[in-house]
């Protein structure tokens, strides 16, 4: 499992209470009940479990912090709290990572230094030739590859009109540096980026940054799947007659035609005016007409002094 901290998309330092909220937000996101046809979401939700389930325990996760486990809880140490029990050999092992099989032979495993004690066991009992003095032990010494540095958690805000266009984001990173985030395709709220080598500094090389995108709401747009829709107020006049009237998108304002008769309520369609597809299409703009009369004219009034619109508007309704 990767570093539950990014998972959850909280810093090290969070509270409690972070880590409680973001694992709820996240739980109600992913879970399967509301994701019947995505699997991903599903293995996602079941990790984003795992990594709440290690940081509200506070002994766990203090463990962790320290480095004496891993992220799936197994200790990181090759004989995690003594290694061998006793004096020697009759005292036994505790929390090595092998074990003896069925047979009676040693599953081999790391053992201090990244001995293998497999090599130790087989060796003792006449196995690959015997010990052959000490000079057998680091003749099977094996070591793991040096820890990498760890994982640093990002939140970025991206306002609407750039998340549909995909413009390129600035982002100051802890050691100060800036670089320009190319946001990807298909780009969801909530959703996390990970910036290879961007974290903090080890002996295995740096760890990774995690930015975690938060898409901002806007005035007058509204999200819906790949598409935007907006509520477009015309005149009565241009809804009577006909016009041509200029729109806003997220690339820049366009004209519209709204064909003579346009009731309130009617939809139209820009095409490619939405939020980018995985596939790198794009959805559409839904302009929703409403005619917007003026609150007491009286040379409308005079206008539509005697005329009647005789058809029955709300027989469709039952009433």
């Amino acid at each position: 499992m990767a570093d539950p901290y990014s998972i959850l998309g909280v810093p090290r330092s969070a509270s409690e209470k972070d880590i409680k909220s973001a694992y709820r937000k996240l739980a109600k996101e992913l879970h399967p009940d509301t994701n019947k046809d995505n699997p991903a979401a599903a293995e996602r939700f079941s990790e984003v479990t795992r990594a709440y389930d290690l940081l509200s325990d506070k002994d766990k996760r203090a463990k962790f912090d320290r480095g004496e486990i891993d992220a799936d809880g197994n200790p990181t140490g090759p004989f995690a709290g003594g290694g061998f029990a006793g004096g020697g050999f009759g005292g036994g092992f505790r929390g090595t990572q092998g074990g003896f099989r069925h047979d009676g032979g040693f599953e081999g495993g790391a053992g201090p230094e990244g001995i293998d004690i497999g090599d130790i066991f087989e060796g003792l009992f006449g196995g690959r030739g015997g010990m052959g003095g000490m000079g057998g032990m680091g003749a099977g010494a094996r070591r793991g590859p040096p820890p990498r540095g760890a994982n640093v958690s990002y939140r970025l805000k991206v306002s609407f009109v750039d998340a549909a266009t995909r413009a390129n984001q600035r982002i100051t990173l802890s050691d100060g540096k800036t670089i320009d985030l190319k946001l990807p395709a298909g780009l969801e709220n909530g959703q996390q980026m990970r910036l290879a080598g961007k974290g903090e500094p080890g002996p295995g090389g740096n760890g990774d940054a995690i930015v975690t995108i938060e898409i901002g709401g806007h005035p007058f747009y509204e999200r819906d799947g790949d598409n935007i829709r907006l509520d477009l107020p015309i005149s009565l006049a241009e809804a009577v007659h006909g016009a041509k009237v200029k729109v806003p998108t997220v690339d820049g304002p366009v004209m519209l035609t709204v064909a003579p008769g346009s009731s309130s309520g009617r939809t139209l369609r820009l095409k490619g005016k939405g939020f980018t597809r995985k596939d790198g299409t794009r959805g559409d703009q839904l302009v929703t007409l409403q005619i917007d009369l003026p609150a007491d004219d009286a040379d409308l009034k005079a206008r539509l002094e005697g005329w009647q619109d005789l058809r029955n508007l709300r027989g469709k309704l039952g009433v």
